[in-house]
C-alpha cells in the first residue's frame, strides 16, 4: 500500500527526546510544525522525524498502521537508512540524502530540512512525491493580474500578487492570496475536514491545489474540536438581573422559575436579564428588552414579542414577502415601505411587451417531433444560427404529418415537458432536482433559456415554480428558508417528520444517531442538547436538500433565465412575475364570467322582464360552464 498520513501520532510507547539527532536528516530539531513529531524508539535504536520517514524515496508503508513505526516495518526502515548513508545531499553535501526529486533525469537528492530551506516542494498525497527547486510545480500568473499588493487573508499582512514559493494564490477565487507559512499553520490547525478557502469557503478545489503546492493537511479533526469542553461557555445562559436597581433581597443572581423572582433575558441580545419584579415585565412569557437594545429599536407603538417569521405570514396582498426589520435596526414606517413598492409596480404584460421589442432578427423555424418535443427543441435551441431574438415559427416533422403548431400551443407543450422532466421535482409546485447527467450536459441552463424565450415570445405562464424556487431567483439563495412541501424525496421527508414528532430529548438523540452518517456527510448536524434543537436540525436538512444541494443547477438555471433580460426583470418586478411563475391559472367558472359583465336594461323593460333576463343569462352561463 502507499504511504498514509492518517496515522496515530500520539503513540506513547516510544519516549520523545531532543538529545538525539534524526537518523535520516541528522538534525536534533524537534519542531512538529516543520518536521513532524520526532521520537526515539529505544527497542529499535532509532530516532526519526515523522516527515523524514514519510517522504523518504526508498521506503513504503507495507505494514498496518499499528505495525512497526507508523506502518513502516523496522526492517524496511533500516534498509532505507543503509541506502541513504551512501547518498550525498545536494544542499549541505552531507550523507543521508534519503529524498530524491521525482522529475525525469533529475538526480538531486537532499535531506528533508535541507529541501525545505532550498524551497523544494513535498507533496503529502498519493506517492508522496518530492520536487527540487528547479522542477517544483508553480502557479500560473493570470493575464488579468496586476502587480499591486494585497493582504494575506489569514494574517492580513501585505502580500505581493505574484505567485511564488512563499506566496500562493487561491485556485477557487481570484481575490485570495496567502503566505505559505500562514497556510501551513492554518492547515495543521484546521485539519482535513475544516481546511478551506477563507474567502469563498470552497474545500475540494482549494485542498487539491494546496496539496499540489506542498501544504501538509493532516487527516484529523480540527484542533479546536479536539479540546475537551472547548465551547462549554457557549452553553451557559445569562442568569443575572442587570437593571440599575434590583429589588431582590437575595441578590442579583437569585432565580426562582415561575415566580416574580424569575430572571428573563432580553429578547434581542440575550446577554442582559432582569427579575420580573424588577422591571415592567408583567408575566414570564412577556417580551423584555434591555436599555441598550431599546435605543436601537425605538418605535412609536408598543412592541409585541418577536416570533419566528414564516414565509406564508410575510406575503402581502401582492404575493411579495414583507421586509422584517432587525430588532437592532431602526424600523422604516410601513407607509414608506409600501410607497417604495407602489413606485415599481408594473403589469407583467407591459414588461413582456417591452422585452418583446428585442425580437428583430430574421425568421427561424423550430422543427419539432411531437413524441420527443423537448429533445428536438433542444437541438434547435443549440444550433449556431439560433438566436432568442429571432422571429419564431414552428414546424412539426412527424411521419403522420400533423398540422404545424401555433407558437402559443408549442410553448405550452414545451413548458409542460420541462415541468415534467427530471430537471425538476415535486408534485405541483416544482423545485430543482439534482441530476448529474443533466448538469454535465448543461440542461439546466437550456431549461432556463427556454422559459425566458417562452415568456417573451408570447407563450403561456409557466405557473409551476415553487415559492422557494421563486425566492431563490430574486434573493440570495442562502437566505431562503424552504418548507416541508419542497421535499420530494420520501426518505428525507420521512426523516424530517420523525424529527419533528419527537417529544423527548432521548427520542431526538436516538433519531439523530440513526441518521448520523447522512447528517455528518451533508454538514447539517447541529449540537443537539435540548428538544428545541430539533427545529434547527429540520431547518438545516431542508436548506441542504432543497437549496445547497442544487446550488450548481440553480446557478445554471438562473444564467439561462438571463436570456432577453428576463431574470433582471423578475428581480426588479417580483410582484408582477409572482402570478406568472408560481400561481396556477384560476379555473373559469360561471360566477367568474358573470362578474366580468355589468348588466344594463333597456328603459322600456319592466321589473318582471329584467328578472327574466337575469335568470336566462345565469342559466345560459351555467349550461356552458363545462
Amino acid at each position: 500500500s502507499l504511504k498514509g498520513n492518517g496515522v496515530n501520532m500520539s503513540d506513547s510507547s516510544p519516549a520523545a527526546t531532543v538529545d538525539l539527532p534524526c537518523m535520516l536528516c541528522g538534525r536534533k530539531d524537534d519542531c512538529i510544525e516543520k518536521y513532524g513529531e520526532k521520537k526515539t524508539y529505544k527497542e529499535h535504536s532509532l530516532t526519526l522525524h515523522y516527515y523524514c520517514l514519510l517522504l523518504s524515496s526508498g521506503i513504503w508503508q507495507r505494514g498496518k498502521d499499528d505495525e512497526g513505526i507508523y506502518g513502516f516495518l523496522i526492517s524496511d526502515i533500516k534498509k532505507e537508512l543503509n541506502r541513504a548513508r551512501k547518498l550525498k545531499c545536494y544542499v549541505c553535501k552531507g550523507n543521508g540524502a534519503s529524498i530524491g526529486c521525482v522529475a525525469p533525469r533529475c538526480k538531486r537528492g537532499y535531506h528533508f530540512p535541507c529541501g525545505m530551506e532550498k524551497q523544494c516542494i513535498f507533496q503529502f498525497m498519493d506517492i508522496f512525491s518530492s520536487y527540487c527547486w528547479e522542477h517544483r510545480p508553480v502557479q500560473k500568473l493570470l493575464t488579468t493580474q496586476s502587480n499591486e499588493h494585497s493582504s494575506c487573508t489569514i494574517c492580513l499582512e501585505n502580500v505581493e500578487q505574484v505567485p511564488s514559493y512563499h506566496v500562493l494564490r487561491g485556485p477557487c477565487c481570484k481575490t485570495s492570496w496567502y503566505h505559505r507559512d500562514c497556510l501551513q499553520h492554518q492547515a495543521l490547525s484546521a485539519g482535513l475536514f475544516f481546511f478551506r478557502c477563507t474567502v469563498c469557503n470552497d474545500r475540494d478545489i482549494f485542498q487539491k491545489e494546496m496539496l499540489r503546492m506542498g501544504i501538509h493537511i493532516p487527516e484529523r479533526d480540527a484542533s479546536w474540536e479536539l479540546e475537551e469542553n472547548a465551547f462549554q461557555e457557549l452553553l451557559v445562559r445569562h442568569q443575572r438581573c442587570d437593571v440599575r436597581k434590583c429589588l431582590c433581597r437575595n441578590g442579583r443572581d437569585y432565580n426562582v422559575p415561575e415566580s416574580k423572582w424569575e430572571i428573563v433575558r432580553c429578547q434581542c441580545c440575550g446577554s442582559s436579564g432582569t427579575h420580573i419584579a424588577c422591571s415592567t415585565v408583567a408575566q414570564v412569557n412577556q417580551a423584555w428588552e434591555c436599555a441598550e437594545c431599546r435605543t436601537y429599536s425605538c418605535s412609536p407603538v408598543k412592541r409585541s414579542r418577536i416570533t419566528s417569521v414564516k414565509w406564508s405570514e410575510t406575503l402581502d396582498n401582492s404575493g411579495l414577502d414583507a421586509e422584517q426589520p432587525s430588532p437592532k435596526c431602526r424600523r422604516r414606517s410601513r407607509k414608506s415601505f409600501l410607497l417604495k413598492h407602489v413606485q415599481i409596480q408594473r403589469p407583467v404584460s407591459d414588461i413582456l411587451q417591452d422585452l418583446k421589442s428585442q425580437i428583430n432578427k430574421p425568421r427561424f423555424t423550430i422543427e419539432v417531433q411531437s413524441k420527443s418535443l423537448l429533445n428536438s427543441s433542444l437541438r434547435c435551441f443549440r444550433r449556431m444560427c439560433f438566436s432568442p431574438c429571432n422571429t419564431l415559427q414552428i414546424k412539426v416533422i412527424d411521419e403522420r404529418r400533423l398540422p404545424d403548431l401555433s407558437l402559443v400551443n408549442y410553448f405550452k407543450l414545451l413548458l409542460d415537458a420541462i415541468q415534467n422532466s427530471n430537471l425538476f421535482e415535486g408534485s405541483e409546485s416544482k423545485t430543482l432536482s439534482l441530476n448529474m447527467n443533466a448538469l454535465n450536459e448543461d440542461l439546466y441552463y437550456e431549461a432556463g433559456r427556454m422559459v425566458a424565450v417562452a415568456l417573451v415570445h408570447g407563450g403561456p405562464a409557466p405557473s409551476f415554480f415553487s415559492r422557494t424556487l421563486f425566492y431563490c431567483l430574486i434573493y440570495d439563495s442562502h437566505h431562503v428558508q424552504p418548507i416541508l412541501e419542497d421535499v420530494a424525496d420520501p426518505l428525507i421527508l420521512q426523516a424530517i417528520v420523525k424529527i419533528q414528532s419527537c417529544q423527548r430529548i432521548s427520542q431526538l438523540k436516538a433519531i439523530t444517531a440513526h441518521y448520523l452518517d447522512y447528517l455528518q456527510n451533508t454538514g447539517t448536524l447541529p449540537l443537539v442538547q435540548t428538544l428545541s434543537d430539533k427545529s434547527i436540525l429540520v431547518k438545516n436538512i431542508l436548506a441542504y436538500h432543497v437549496i445547497h444541494r442544487v446550488q450548481q443547477p440553480l446557478e445554471r438555471f438562473k444564467e439561462g433565465l438571463k436570456t432577453l433580460g428576463v431574470l433582471e426583470n423578475i428581480q426588479k418586478y417580483p410582484t408582477a412575475f409572482w402570478s406568472v411563475l408560481c400561481m396556477k391559472p384560476e379555473k373559469l367558472t360561471a360566477k367568474a364570467l358573470s362578474d366580468v359583465f355589468t348588466i344594463t336594461y333597456h328603459r322600456s323593460f319592466r321589473q318582471a322582464q329584467q328578472n327574466n333576463a337575469i335568470r336566462h343569462w345565469e342559466a345560459y352561463l351555467g349550461d356552458t360552464e363545462g
